[in-house]
Formats: structure tokens, sequence, C-alpha cells
């Protein structure tokens, strides 16, 4: 059974396409529940309209489920609250010059 930090370290392989970044850097993921041998990770994205929405969600469960004692992960896309910038780590300010 993989730790949340083990989680939020796989995720960070995954990048909205637009931007670049990966979606941990970019505040996206709001959380991470293993229970047992599911995930469950609530995230949101940038813009609610994004076109990028159902592949972004998928390659976030395809990640999370490379994890050893992971037999399926599920993403769960909420808008509210609504992401802003705010929500950037010190990496993801970086990466995007702030």
């Amino acid at each position: 059974m993989p730790t949340q930090s083990e989680v939020f370290d796989i995720l960070k392989n995954v990048y909205d396409p637009e931007i670049g970044i990966n979606v941990v850097d970019l505040g996206l993921v709001y959380g991470v529940d293993v229970d047992g041998d599911e995930v469950n990770v609530t995230m949101t994205l940038t813009a609610p309209m994004c076109p990028m929405h159902d592949a972004i969600a998928r390659t976030a469960e395809m990640a999370v489920e490379t994890l050893d004692g992971v037999k399926a992960a599920h993403v769960d896309m909420v808008w509210e609250p609504p992401w802003t910038p705010e929500l950037l780590t010190d990496e993801g300010r970086r990466l995007l010059g702030f």
C-alpha cells in the first residue's frame, strides 16, 4: 500500500500540457486518500472548461496505478474551491517565473 507522499511524488510526473508544469506544483491536487489497494485523488484544473480534462485525469490515474500495491486509482475532478495562483508550490512559482 503506497503512502500519500508516494502518490504525490508519482503525480509530479503528470503535466498540464498547456502550461508544462506538473499537477502537484501547479497546486491542482487537493487531496489523496489511500484506501487499501485503491487510491482516490481529488484535484482540479486551472480552468473548468479545460479541453484536456479527461486526458489529465486519466493520465493521473494511470500514473498512480503504477505504484506497487495499487489495484485502482480514481480521480475526482472538483471545481470548488476554484484554483488560484496562490495554490502554486514554491517550485511551481519558480518554474512560472513568479
